[in-house]
């Protein structure tokens, strides 16, 4: 026993030493980087929203378009899935990885020369060819569910939790680059003289510190470098060598060792522990698919739609730190899942009732807009902030529960992980953009400046 150190405090240490020893930082490394490649370029999108918005045709309603395009997205793991089916030639996972990166490089690089570039379509002036960037980043987002998580199933289960870190800083690295950006401020109202010498106002909003162009040349930086570690990962034996899986079949199936059914410490699972993660019931496990189906419908296509009309009533900083700071939420739940529990049904089900009720705020100042509650009082600007990046850290932490427990009942199962998200995130985009486009239920509110007397 070390001097002065508890029986207790000796054995957590002890067992620290064997988490960090039984693992090879490399694979984390280069796990983390090719995790930040998969939703980089849409969680990029959407912290620019402050800006994009305030100069897009689409206006408050850009989200909503937005949203709806990256659902679309889906096509492209759609058309994996059918191939893997029905042709007779299956393709490697790897293989498509490499072409769905090397897509996202081009896109990210794109999106710095187009963002605001508009074409008038059927009369209406649109952001034609930032919609259609954003497809092409949606595609390696959406992929990402049914490649890039399965594909780190061969792994053992400590590598998964690495990249679901990287996955979550794909949203952390761009808010704080977007923070450092800044919005300029909140509009408001100068005066100045007209061609005909008489004074008015004219709104007028600050610029940001660096503009959107180069803030997606970073992104296409994080992109390549994300294309250079899974090349990396998939080839250096050091990475091989920590599979876990002792057959691997094109299509994501796996075939487990029993040394699988070992916990990050090298320590053989519980017998309660391991009946919950590795015996689940059918049951249990279509309430928990459906449980991701409807946290990826309010969390991908919901929530996001209506993010504007929430904070929008609160000024473009109000705004602007809600979608960072909830951005900054999503890798700091996956970090916290590291050391706390992660696989618990029952924390699941209380985080679950905790996410509905701040879900409901969030939903009701929408609905409100443009007039939510305590607007033009600090403590509704701060009340919204916090509501929102809370949430989504609830929702970043179930998924990546929900995730863990089927890793455990093979590849396949995270292939159905990776469907039911995309199932329910189309379903809840669809829903936010009749809402908001042909419902009415959402109200803009455009300030206007007061006409001299």
């Amino acid at each position: 026993m070390s001097p002065g150190l508890s029986a207790d405090e000796t054995m957590k240490l002890t067992s620290y030493k064997s988490f960090l020893h039984e693992r090879k930082v490399l694979v984390d490394f280069l796990a983390i980087l090719f995790g930040i490649g998969s939703w980089i370029g849409i969680n990029s999108t959407f912290v620019q929203f402050p800006l994009l918005v305030a100069a897009a045709p689409e206006g408050w309603d850009l989200p909503s378009y937005i949203v709806v395009i990256i659902q679309l997205g889906n096509l492209g793991p759609l058309a994996y899935t059918l191939v893997q089916k029905y042709s007779p030639k299956k393709i490697l996972d790897a293989n498509v990885i490499y072409g769905i990166l090397t897509v996202g490089c081009a896109a990210a690089l794109a999106m710095c020369f187009v963002y605001d570039v508009t074409a008038i379509v059927g009369g209406v002036e649109r952001s034609v060819w930032l919609f259609v960037v954003v497809f092409f980043l949606a595609l390696v987002g959406c992929s990402s569910s049914v490649l890039f998580m399965p594909y780190m199933g061969r792994f053992r289960e400590i590598y998964l939790i690495t990249y679901l870190i990287g996955e979550g800083l794909s949203g952390f690295l761009p808010s704080i680059l977007a923070l450092i950006q800044g919005v300029g401020g909140n509009a408001h109202c100068v005066l100045r003289n007209n061609t005909e010498g008489q004074p008015e106002y004219e709104l007028y909003t600050p610029p940001p510190r660096f503009e959107t162009q180069h803030f997606f040349a970073f992104v296409t930086t994080f992109m390549a470098v994300s294309l250079g570690a899974f090349i990396l990962l998939e080839n250096l034996r050091i990475c091989r060598k920590e599979y876990v899986a002792v057959k691997i079949e094109k299509g994501n199936k796996y075939t487990y060792d029993e040394s699988s059914k070992f916990n990050e410490s090298g320590e053989q699972l519980s017998v309660q522990e391991d009946s919950q993660v590795t015996s689940l019931s059918v049951t249990t496990y279509r309430i928990l698919l459906i449980l991701m189906a409807i946290i990826c419908m309010f969390g991908n296509g919901i929530f996001p739609s209506i993010q504007s009309y929430s904070c929008l009533p609160y000024g473009n900083i109000a705004y602007h730190l809600t979608v960072t700071l909830s951005s900054i939420a999503n890798p700091l739940a996956c970090f916290l899942a590291v050391f706390l529990p992660h696989t618990s049904i029952r924390l699941i089900t209380i985080l679950s009732s905790i996410a509905t009720a701040i879900g409901i705020y969030a939903v009701t100042t929408a609905v409100m807009s443009p007039a939510p509650p305590l607007l033009g009082n600090i403590w509704g600007e701060i009340l919204v902030v916090i509501s929102w990046t809370i949430l989504n850290g609830l929702i970043s932490y179930m998924k990546l529960s929900i995730t863990s427990i089927f890793r455990f009942q093979g590849g396949k199962s995270l292939v159905w992980v990776g469907g039911v998200s995309q199932v329910g995130s189309f379903t809840g985009a669809i829903l936010a953009f009749v809402l908001i486009n042909y419902a009415g239920i959402f109200i803009s509110y455009t300030p206007t400046c007061p006409a001299v007397p």
